[in-house]
């Protein structure tokens, strides 16, 4: 069932349903929480931890492995590329960070900090 609005929900709600997505497609795939427990090295309890949305990003990779369902990974965040623009303008670049941004300009920030007794 998709969900209506995601940027009313919490993140820990966001996370929940995505525990519970997982846990639907564990039921699918017949396997009991102590197998994929078991196959991870966890405890069930980190398990159920998992499905309450309260879990890291390898333990979901992980259990995702474990129902053969990795695909999903792709699906969630895509893979995003530059424009053949933007890629002309690079000239083979590989953009390494994002650009600063500055409140102050540095003249402000150089004037302030002088002034300043400490």
């Amino acid at each position: 069932m998709p969900i209506n609005n995601l940027y009313s929900m919490s993140d820990l709600a966001i996370a929940k349903e995505i525990g519970q997505r997982i846990e639907q497609l564990r039921l699918e795939a017949n396997i009991s929480q102590e197998t994929i427990a078991e196959e991870l090295g966890i405890t069930t309890k980190t398990y159920r931890n998992l499905k309450n949305g309260k879990t890291k990003f390898e333990l979901l990779i992980g259990v995702l492995r474990v129902l053969n369902s990795l695909e999903l990974v792709e699906r969630f965040i895509p893979e995003s590329t530059f424009s053949p623009i933007e890629l002309m303008k690079l000239k083979g670049k590989q953009r390494q960070r994002a650009s600063r941004q500055t409140t102050l300009d540095s003249e402000s920030l150089k004037a302030n900090t002088e002034q300043s007794p400490w």
